[in-house]
Protein backbone atom coordinates (compact mmCIF):
# COMPACT_ATOMS: atom_id res chain seq x y z
CA UNK A 1 0.00 0.00 0.00
CA UNK A 2 2.76 2.48 0.90
CA UNK A 3 4.69 1.69 -2.34
CA UNK A 4 1.30 2.04 -4.48
CA UNK A 5 1.57 5.42 -2.57
CA UNK A 6 4.79 6.50 -2.99
CA UNK A 7 4.25 5.53 -7.08
CA UNK A 8 1.66 8.08 -7.26
CA UNK A 9 3.04 10.71 -5.55
CA UNK A 10 5.45 10.56 -7.86
CA UNK A 11 3.32 10.44 -11.19
CA UNK A 12 1.48 13.37 -8.66
CA UNK A 13 4.76 15.48 -9.03
CA UNK A 14 5.39 14.47 -12.80
CA UNK A 15 2.31 15.30 -13.90
CA UNK A 16 2.30 18.60 -12.11
CA UNK A 17 5.95 19.76 -13.23
CA UNK A 18 4.75 18.72 -16.74
CA UNK A 19 2.21 21.36 -16.41
CA UNK A 20 4.22 23.56 -14.91
CA UNK A 21 6.69 23.93 -17.95
CA UNK A 22 3.81 23.98 -20.18
CA UNK A 23 2.35 27.16 -18.58
CA UNK A 24 5.42 28.44 -18.71
CA UNK A 25 6.21 27.77 -22.38
CA UNK A 26 2.70 28.56 -23.17
CA UNK A 27 2.85 25.24 -25.40
CA UNK A 28 3.78 22.03 -24.66
CA UNK A 29 6.99 21.21 -23.14
CA UNK A 30 9.90 21.86 -25.70
CA UNK A 31 13.56 22.80 -24.51
CA UNK A 32 13.89 25.04 -27.64
CA UNK A 33 12.12 26.79 -30.45
CA UNK A 34 11.63 24.41 -33.78
CA UNK A 35 14.28 25.32 -36.36
CA UNK A 36 13.07 26.54 -39.50
CA UNK A 37 13.83 23.69 -41.28
CA UNK A 38 11.86 21.87 -38.73
CA UNK A 39 8.74 23.72 -39.00
CA UNK A 40 8.85 23.33 -43.01
CA UNK A 41 8.85 19.56 -42.74
CA UNK A 42 6.01 19.47 -40.25
CA UNK A 43 3.77 21.46 -42.29
CA UNK A 44 4.87 19.49 -45.64
CA UNK A 45 4.12 16.17 -43.75
CA UNK A 46 0.48 17.50 -42.73
CA UNK A 47 0.33 18.90 -45.68
CA UNK A 48 0.77 15.62 -47.59
CA UNK A 49 -1.03 13.53 -45.13
CA UNK A 50 -4.43 16.00 -45.47
CA UNK A 51 -3.82 16.18 -49.90
CA UNK A 52 -4.69 12.63 -50.01
CA UNK A 53 -8.10 13.20 -47.67
CA UNK A 54 -9.12 16.47 -49.39
CA UNK A 55 -10.62 14.76 -52.42
CA UNK A 56 -12.57 16.14 -55.15
CA UNK A 57 -15.54 14.37 -53.58
CA UNK A 58 -14.79 16.69 -50.46
CA UNK A 59 -14.11 19.53 -52.73
CA UNK A 60 -17.35 19.03 -54.42
CA UNK A 61 -19.37 18.76 -51.39
CA UNK A 62 -17.23 22.07 -50.04
CA UNK A 63 -18.06 23.90 -52.90
CA UNK A 64 -21.79 23.09 -53.50
CA UNK A 65 -22.37 23.80 -50.15
CA UNK A 66 -20.79 27.03 -50.16
CA UNK A 67 -21.62 29.05 -52.72
CA UNK A 68 -20.70 32.30 -53.18
CA UNK A 69 -22.53 35.60 -51.81
CA UNK A 70 -23.99 36.64 -55.57
CA UNK A 71 -23.54 36.51 -59.27
CA UNK A 72 -21.26 36.83 -61.78
CA UNK A 73 -21.31 37.30 -65.25
CA UNK A 74 -20.20 34.04 -67.39
CA UNK A 75 -21.08 34.39 -71.13
CA UNK A 76 -23.68 35.24 -73.52
CA UNK A 77 -24.95 32.53 -75.71
CA UNK A 78 -27.82 31.52 -78.16
CA UNK A 79 -31.32 30.62 -76.94
CA UNK A 80 -32.44 26.88 -76.01
CA UNK A 81 -35.99 25.87 -75.13
CA UNK A 82 -36.72 26.21 -71.42
CA UNK A 83 -34.11 28.94 -71.08
CA UNK A 84 -35.70 32.13 -68.73
CA UNK A 85 -36.79 34.78 -71.15
CA UNK A 86 -35.82 37.15 -68.71
CA UNK A 87 -32.17 36.34 -68.84
CA UNK A 88 -32.46 37.18 -73.34
CA UNK A 89 -29.99 39.93 -73.82
CA UNK A 90 -31.90 42.21 -76.58
CA UNK A 91 -28.82 44.08 -77.62
CA UNK A 92 -26.96 41.07 -79.23
CA UNK A 93 -30.30 39.86 -79.93
CA UNK A 94 -31.26 42.61 -82.04
CA UNK A 95 -27.14 42.19 -83.98
CA UNK A 96 -27.41 38.64 -84.70
CA UNK A 97 -31.32 38.38 -85.75
CA UNK A 98 -31.89 35.74 -83.31
CA UNK A 99 -32.44 35.20 -79.40
CA UNK A 100 -29.26 35.19 -77.27
CA UNK A 101 -29.40 35.00 -73.74
CA UNK A 102 -27.17 36.04 -70.83
CA UNK A 103 -25.64 33.26 -68.32
CA UNK A 104 -24.69 33.82 -64.56
CA UNK A 105 -22.29 31.63 -62.07
CA UNK A 106 -22.74 31.77 -58.25
CA UNK A 107 -19.65 34.08 -57.43
CA UNK A 108 -17.21 31.09 -56.26
CA UNK A 109 -14.92 33.31 -54.26
CA UNK A 110 -15.51 32.73 -50.35
CA UNK A 111 -13.78 35.33 -47.72
CA UNK A 112 -13.44 32.30 -45.09
CA UNK A 113 -12.49 32.74 -41.68
CA UNK A 114 -11.07 29.45 -39.48
CA UNK A 115 -11.45 30.54 -35.74
CA UNK A 116 -9.40 28.22 -33.24
CA UNK A 117 -8.84 28.36 -29.61
CA UNK A 118 -5.90 27.60 -28.60
CA UNK A 119 -6.36 27.80 -24.87
CA UNK A 120 -4.76 25.44 -22.25
CA UNK A 121 -7.99 23.72 -22.06
CA UNK A 122 -7.06 21.78 -25.14
CA UNK A 123 -4.19 20.38 -24.08
CA UNK A 124 -5.79 17.19 -22.98
CA UNK A 125 -6.13 13.81 -24.93
CA UNK A 126 -6.85 10.29 -24.05
CA UNK A 127 -7.42 9.05 -27.19
CA UNK A 128 -3.07 9.09 -28.50
CA UNK A 129 -3.76 12.49 -29.27
CA UNK A 130 -4.18 16.07 -28.09
CA UNK A 131 -7.46 18.20 -28.01
CA UNK A 132 -4.96 20.65 -29.92
CA UNK A 133 -3.56 18.43 -32.01
CA UNK A 134 -7.25 17.30 -33.45
CA UNK A 135 -8.39 21.00 -33.99
CA UNK A 136 -4.62 21.78 -35.50
CA UNK A 137 -5.49 18.55 -38.38
CA UNK A 138 -9.38 19.60 -39.22
CA UNK A 139 -8.63 23.12 -40.01
CA UNK A 140 -5.83 22.10 -41.86
CA UNK A 141 -7.77 20.29 -43.87
CA UNK A 142 -10.60 23.10 -44.19
CA UNK A 143 -7.74 25.57 -45.28
CA UNK A 144 -6.55 23.16 -47.77
CA UNK A 145 -9.64 22.47 -49.38
CA UNK A 146 -10.64 26.60 -49.46
CA UNK A 147 -7.66 27.54 -50.67
CA UNK A 148 -7.78 24.69 -53.35
CA UNK A 149 -11.60 26.06 -54.14
CA UNK A 150 -10.01 29.74 -54.59
CA UNK A 151 -11.29 31.18 -51.79
CA UNK A 152 -9.52 33.76 -49.90
CA UNK A 153 -8.66 32.30 -45.99
CA UNK A 154 -7.88 33.68 -42.67
CA UNK A 155 -7.04 32.89 -39.44
CA UNK A 156 -7.68 33.64 -36.07
CA UNK A 157 -6.21 32.06 -32.60
CA UNK A 158 -7.40 33.17 -29.39
CA UNK A 159 -7.18 32.39 -25.55
CA UNK A 160 -8.63 34.58 -23.15
CA UNK A 161 -7.24 37.35 -25.53
CA UNK A 162 -6.31 37.51 -29.44
CA UNK A 163 -3.46 35.15 -30.07
CA UNK A 164 -2.81 35.69 -33.83
CA UNK A 165 -4.83 37.47 -36.70
CA UNK A 166 -3.39 36.75 -40.44
CA UNK A 167 -5.89 37.90 -42.78
CA UNK A 168 -7.92 36.34 -45.57
CA UNK A 169 -5.52 36.13 -48.83
CA UNK A 170 -5.01 33.29 -51.78
CA UNK A 171 -2.82 30.61 -52.56
CA UNK A 172 -0.86 27.77 -51.39
CA UNK A 173 2.05 29.57 -49.66
CA UNK A 174 -0.59 31.03 -47.89
CA UNK A 175 -2.04 28.16 -47.02
CA UNK A 176 1.45 26.95 -45.36
CA UNK A 177 1.76 29.86 -43.29
CA UNK A 178 -1.37 29.31 -41.50
CA UNK A 179 -0.84 26.02 -40.69
CA UNK A 180 2.64 26.87 -39.30
CA UNK A 181 0.81 29.21 -37.22
CA UNK A 182 -1.64 26.54 -36.51
CA UNK A 183 1.49 24.50 -35.25
CA UNK A 184 3.56 26.85 -33.70
CA UNK A 185 1.48 29.49 -32.07
CA UNK A 186 2.48 29.61 -28.77
CA UNK A 187 -0.64 31.60 -26.47
CA UNK A 188 0.00 33.98 -24.32
CA UNK A 189 -3.21 33.45 -22.35
CA UNK A 190 -4.28 31.06 -19.54
CA UNK A 191 -7.83 30.97 -20.07
CA UNK A 192 -10.85 30.45 -22.79
CA UNK A 193 -12.56 34.04 -23.78
CA UNK A 194 -15.09 33.24 -26.79
CA UNK A 195 -16.37 36.32 -26.57
CA UNK A 196 -13.19 38.26 -27.15
CA UNK A 197 -12.91 36.40 -30.34
CA UNK A 198 -16.28 36.76 -31.27
CA UNK A 199 -16.19 40.93 -31.25
CA UNK A 200 -13.32 40.75 -32.50
CA UNK A 201 -14.57 39.63 -35.75
CA UNK A 202 -17.93 40.83 -35.68
CA UNK A 203 -15.86 44.25 -36.03
CA UNK A 204 -13.43 43.29 -38.75
CA UNK A 205 -15.76 41.79 -41.21
CA UNK A 206 -18.62 44.33 -41.19
CA UNK A 207 -18.38 45.29 -44.99
CA UNK A 208 -19.06 41.78 -46.06
CA UNK A 209 -20.36 38.76 -45.45
CA UNK A 210 -18.40 35.92 -44.13
CA UNK A 211 -18.57 32.29 -43.66
CA UNK A 212 -16.59 31.15 -40.29
CA UNK A 213 -15.74 28.06 -38.56
CA UNK A 214 -15.27 28.26 -35.14
CA UNK A 215 -13.25 25.53 -33.41
CA UNK A 216 -13.32 25.15 -29.76
CA UNK A 217 -14.28 22.93 -26.90
CA UNK A 218 -16.49 25.88 -25.78
CA UNK A 219 -15.57 25.88 -21.95
CA UNK A 220 -16.80 29.14 -21.51
CA UNK A 221 -19.08 31.64 -20.30
CA UNK A 222 -21.43 34.36 -21.13
CA UNK A 223 -20.87 34.30 -24.97
CA UNK A 224 -24.26 33.45 -25.83
CA UNK A 225 -24.88 37.61 -27.40
CA UNK A 226 -21.47 37.88 -28.74
CA UNK A 227 -22.46 34.52 -30.82
CA UNK A 228 -25.93 35.84 -31.88
CA UNK A 229 -24.57 39.22 -33.11
CA UNK A 230 -22.05 37.14 -35.31
CA UNK A 231 -24.06 34.78 -36.53
CA UNK A 232 -27.12 37.29 -37.32
CA UNK A 233 -24.19 38.58 -40.48
CA UNK A 234 -22.22 35.78 -40.68
CA UNK A 235 -22.67 32.32 -41.95
CA UNK A 236 -20.85 30.50 -38.71
CA UNK A 237 -20.32 26.74 -37.82
CA UNK A 238 -18.83 25.56 -35.25
CA UNK A 239 -16.68 22.24 -34.73
CA UNK A 240 -16.83 21.17 -30.81
CA UNK A 241 -13.82 20.30 -29.59
CA UNK A 242 -14.03 17.04 -27.14
CA UNK A 243 -12.47 13.81 -26.04
CA UNK A 244 -15.04 11.38 -24.11
CA UNK A 245 -12.76 10.68 -20.91
CA UNK A 246 -14.40 14.41 -20.21
CA UNK A 247 -17.74 13.03 -19.84
CA UNK A 248 -17.12 9.71 -18.34
CA UNK A 249 -16.28 9.44 -14.74
CA UNK A 250 -15.29 5.55 -13.08
CA UNK A 251 -15.80 4.63 -9.64
CA UNK A 252 -11.60 5.49 -9.36
CA UNK A 253 -11.30 5.97 -5.95
CA UNK A 254 -10.41 8.81 -4.99
CA UNK A 255 -8.88 10.97 -7.54
CA UNK A 256 -6.91 14.55 -7.85
CA UNK A 257 -7.68 16.53 -10.65
CA UNK A 258 -5.76 19.56 -11.94
CA UNK A 259 -7.74 22.76 -14.49
CA UNK A 260 -5.65 23.29 -16.82
CA UNK A 261 -6.23 26.72 -17.52
CA UNK A 262 -6.38 28.32 -13.72
CA UNK A 263 -3.96 25.37 -12.04
CA UNK A 264 -6.34 24.77 -9.59
CA UNK A 265 -6.37 21.39 -7.79
CA UNK A 266 -9.07 19.60 -6.50
CA UNK A 267 -10.11 15.95 -5.27
CA UNK A 268 -12.74 14.07 -5.64
CA UNK A 269 -14.72 10.92 -3.88
CA UNK A 270 -15.25 8.19 -6.65
CA UNK A 271 -15.08 5.26 -4.60
CA UNK A 272 -19.19 5.02 -4.83
CA UNK A 273 -20.47 3.97 -8.27
CA UNK A 274 -23.16 6.65 -7.31
CA UNK A 275 -21.04 9.50 -6.91
CA UNK A 276 -19.29 8.71 -10.06
CA UNK A 277 -22.69 8.63 -12.05
CA UNK A 278 -23.77 11.79 -10.24
CA UNK A 279 -20.62 14.09 -11.51
CA UNK A 280 -21.05 12.20 -14.86
CA UNK A 281 -24.98 13.49 -15.04
CA UNK A 282 -23.63 16.98 -14.41
CA UNK A 283 -21.21 16.88 -17.25
CA UNK A 284 -23.72 15.37 -19.52
CA UNK A 285 -26.25 17.71 -18.60
CA UNK A 286 -23.98 21.03 -18.83
CA UNK A 287 -22.39 19.29 -22.67
CA UNK A 288 -26.14 19.09 -23.28
CA UNK A 289 -26.44 22.75 -22.55
CA UNK A 290 -23.98 23.65 -24.97
CA UNK A 291 -25.27 21.71 -27.74
CA UNK A 292 -28.91 23.10 -27.57
CA UNK A 293 -27.24 26.82 -27.22
CA UNK A 294 -25.78 26.19 -30.59
CA UNK A 295 -28.84 25.24 -32.00
CA UNK A 296 -31.18 27.77 -30.58
CA UNK A 297 -28.98 29.96 -32.55
CA UNK A 298 -29.38 28.38 -35.81
CA UNK A 299 -25.63 27.66 -35.13
CA UNK A 300 -24.52 24.34 -37.46
CA UNK A 301 -22.08 22.40 -35.42
CA UNK A 302 -20.34 19.04 -35.24
CA UNK A 303 -18.37 17.20 -32.58
CA UNK A 304 -14.56 16.47 -33.66
CA UNK A 305 -13.15 13.44 -31.80
CA UNK A 306 -10.02 11.72 -31.33
CA UNK A 307 -9.69 8.45 -33.75
CA UNK A 308 -11.49 9.34 -36.62
CA UNK A 309 -10.62 10.56 -40.23
CA UNK A 310 -10.19 14.54 -40.29
CA UNK A 311 -12.76 15.17 -42.74
CA UNK A 312 -15.38 13.10 -41.00
CA UNK A 313 -16.91 15.93 -38.81
CA UNK A 314 -16.43 18.47 -41.31
CA UNK A 315 -18.77 16.14 -44.17
CA UNK A 316 -21.22 15.77 -41.11
CA UNK A 317 -21.57 19.83 -41.01
CA UNK A 318 -21.52 19.74 -44.63
CA UNK A 319 -24.66 17.82 -44.52
CA UNK A 320 -26.18 19.17 -41.67
CA UNK A 321 -26.18 23.05 -43.86
CA UNK A 322 -27.50 21.41 -46.81
CA UNK A 323 -30.69 20.02 -45.33
CA UNK A 324 -31.06 23.11 -43.07
CA UNK A 325 -30.68 25.38 -46.48
CA UNK A 326 -33.09 22.78 -48.31
CA UNK A 327 -35.61 22.79 -45.54
CA UNK A 328 -35.52 27.10 -45.64
CA UNK A 329 -34.80 27.51 -42.08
Amino acid sequence: MLALRDTLMRLTQRLKAWIQKWRSNGARPISQPASPAEILRRVKRLEVKLRRLVSEMFLGAYESIFKGQGLEFEEVREYQVGDDVRMIDWNVTARMGKPYVKKFRHERELRVFVVVDISPSLMFGTQGKLKSELAAEVAAALILAAIRSNDRVGLLLFTDRIEKFVPPRKGIRHAHRLIRELLFTRPQGSGTDLTVALDFLRRITRRRRSVIFLFSDFHANDYELALKRLATRHEVLALVLHDRREHSLAPLGVARFWDLETGEEIWVDLRSVREAERRQRGLEVEWQRRRQLLTKLRVDHAEVTPGESPLLPLMELFRKRERRLRSGK
